[in-house]
């Protein structure tokens, strides 16, 4: 009878612990764009609503080779980055997706990466053909430095470097430089410019809110050829050693999550996997958060309860 009681302790013993471990907080990056946050805000309300476990959107996670490696420890520190775009962070793909197998991820939407002018420019610049014209560059010398202004992107994005490397590619760099600031600050001059209708020019993605506020025009850029792209990023003269000459083609975009989430909190593993967005979702809360400036939480649970199937298809799938 001990012998039998002794195991029942440790079988229930065992039982709290799995269970204690099934639950285990997930930790979600804090990106700094707003398709990213909005994901994250959506799958935490998922994670702490109708699942009943726990996740944490940790503050200031926002430096993406932090994230990746951290993923890949699979010691909790970070487990999910909300919005990898590929082929921006192919090393990272490469590296802890495919080398090391201690990352995974669900399957992805689409997303588009361009250079942008507002309407009131559209005459002025169709293509990259235009912006090879002193003239024009001029327009767009805001410090006197003789060099126009672009908007390249944040400084932790691996956008902003390819963006880089475009202009040098098309030959553009003896006339234009790089304006990299956040996007928010971007975005409170973007507003300003537009009221004064003064000359804007600056990378613009899907899903974000940007289209909907401002009518954009999007520079043509020459179509994708074989050899058209060949970068590294992570060379230390990625600059140099780069070339990338014709559109971007449409991103493939994750969420990318730590494998060890599988032994720590299945459930939610399983969920993360299962995800299916559309850059239409992504869009909406992006609207609804950061311009009509609604709880992201009131904004999560509404979704939520307007799309349970979708949800439960995603819990239990």
């Amino acid at each position: 009878m001990r012998l039998t009681l002794k195991a029942a302790a440790i079988g229930t013993a065992l039982l709290a612990a799995t269970s204690a471990s099934a639950q285990e907080t997930v930790k979600l990056s804090d990106l700094s764009w707003n398709g990213a946050r909005a994901i994250g805000h959506v799958l935490k309300a998922i994670i702490t609503g109708p699942m009943g476990s726990q996740a944490e959107i940790i503050e200031g996670m926002n430096q993406q080779s932090v994230i990746y490696a951290g993923m890949d420890k699979g010691d909790g520190s970070i487990d999910v980055h909300t919005d990898m775009w590929m082929p921006n962070w192919q090393s990272a793909w490469d590296e802890y997706i495919v080398g090391n197998g201690t990352v995974d991820h669900n399957m992805p939407y689409k997303g588009t990466s361009n250079i942008y002018v507002p309407f009131y420019m559209a005459d002025t610049i169709r293509s990259i053909e235009d912006l090879k014209k002193p003239e024009i560059a001029a327009m767009f010398d805001t410090d006197g430095d003789g060099l126009g202004e672009y908007w390249a992107g944040d400084v932790t994005w691996a956008s902003t470097k390819r963006w880089q490397i475009k202009f040098k590619s098309y030959g553009l760099d003896s006339l234009w430089e790089p304006n990299i600031i956040s996007a928010d600050t971007f975005k409170a001059g973007l507003a300003a410019a537009y009221a004064a209708s003064q000359p804007q020019l600056f990378y613009a993605w899907t899903p974000e809110s940007i289209h909907v506020q401002f009518d954009l025009v999007k520079v043509e850029e020459p179509a994708r050829f074989e050899g058209c792209e060949d970068v590294d990023l992570d060379a230390e003269n990625w600059l140099e050693v780069s070339h990338f000459e014709c559109v971007i083609k449409d991103n493939d975009v994750y969420i990318a999550f730590s494998k060890s989430l599988w032994d720590r909190n299945p459930a939610v593993a399983k969920m993360l996997k299962n995800v299916q967005l559309t850059g239409d979702e992504v869009g909406l809360w992006i609207l609804e958060i950061f311009e009509k400036k609604r709880d992201p939480q009131e904004v999560a649970e509404e979704w939520i309860a307007d799309n349970q199937d979708i949800v439960n298809a995603w819990i239990n799938g």
